[in-house]
């Protein structure tokens, strides 16, 4: 497939168009026309570049690309030597950011609910666009308990804050992956029991003891591995392109 008939195929299905984002969304970086294996994963690091060009992709697509709002604009340093890499290689990299937390199917969110078998009730904001979801889980579970589930499912140890009814059960749950710290207030005037986050701010920790809420914070990384691997398995499943998934680790 073209690599613009590609992108849009991408934007068809992620609707990137709808979301007030703090980057491009697509392609960002152009490559070889023709497209036939794509290797996805978290972000666009210097190592997951080596990963591409060593397996000979066509095209990277990752959850955290280039060019953020704010940052540098000079190609220079670490960006100039990620973005030579990719062009003396013709590598296409795509990225989709908040659209691919949002998607009711593919997205980070909906894909850590599905692994940690939660519910999903709807947009904790009350939109469909909504970045942080909330729900319910099949039983009640103790913060230890839910830490532990959360350790065997994504494979590292969560940071867990309780409250300070430290007792306090988790049966209605809302979550946001990567750095949604922030939404912790929200969930708990929503009558949430527990939140997860992929980040922690100092902040959150009294949040969590002074709301009344269990507090989760999974990995950055961790939370947001399964919806680009996910989006990579449909474009294989759906449109037989040479997929593969490459996890780069990072404790974040």
């Amino acid at each position: 497939m073209n690599n613009l008939q590609l992108e849009a195929l991408l934007n068809e299905i992620l609707s990137p168009q709808l979301v007030k984002d703090y980057c491009p969304n697509g392609l960002q970086v152009e490559g070889k026309a023709e497209i036939k294996k794509i290797i996805t994963g978290v972000t666009a690091s210097k190592a997951l570049i080596e990963q591409a060009i060593e397996h000979q992709a066509d095209a990277l697509l990752v959850h955290h690309g280039y060019f953020w709002k704010g940052e540098p604009e000079a190609i220079r340093g670490m960006k100039g030597q990620r973005l030579r890499q990719l062009i003396k290689h013709d590598i296409n990299l795509f990225a989709y950011h908040l659209p691919l937390d949002i998607h009711p199917q593919l997205g980070n969110n909906a894909q850590l609910a599905q692994l940690l078998g939660i519910q999903v009730e709807g947009g904790l904001e009350g939109h469909a666009q909504s970045v942080a979801m909330y729900g319910c889980l099949n039983r009640n579970y103790s913060g230890d308990e839910f830490a532990q589930h959360l350790q065997t499912v994504l494979h590292r140890q969560p940071l867990h804050i309780a409250p300070e009814q430290t007792d306090k059960s988790i049966k209605k749950i809302a979550w946001c992956t990567g750095g949604g710290q922030d939404y912790i207030e929200l969930a708990a005037e929503q009558g949430m029991d527990a939140f997860i986050s992929g980040e922690i701010s100092e902040r959150t920790t009294y949040a969590a003891r002074e709301l009344n809420i269990h507090y989760f914070a999974a990995g950055h990384h961790a939370t947001e591995r399964y919806g680009v691997k996910a989006l990579g398995e449909w474009l294989s499943r759906e449109h037989g392109f040479v997929v593969e998934f490459i996890d780069i680790d990072n404790p974040v």
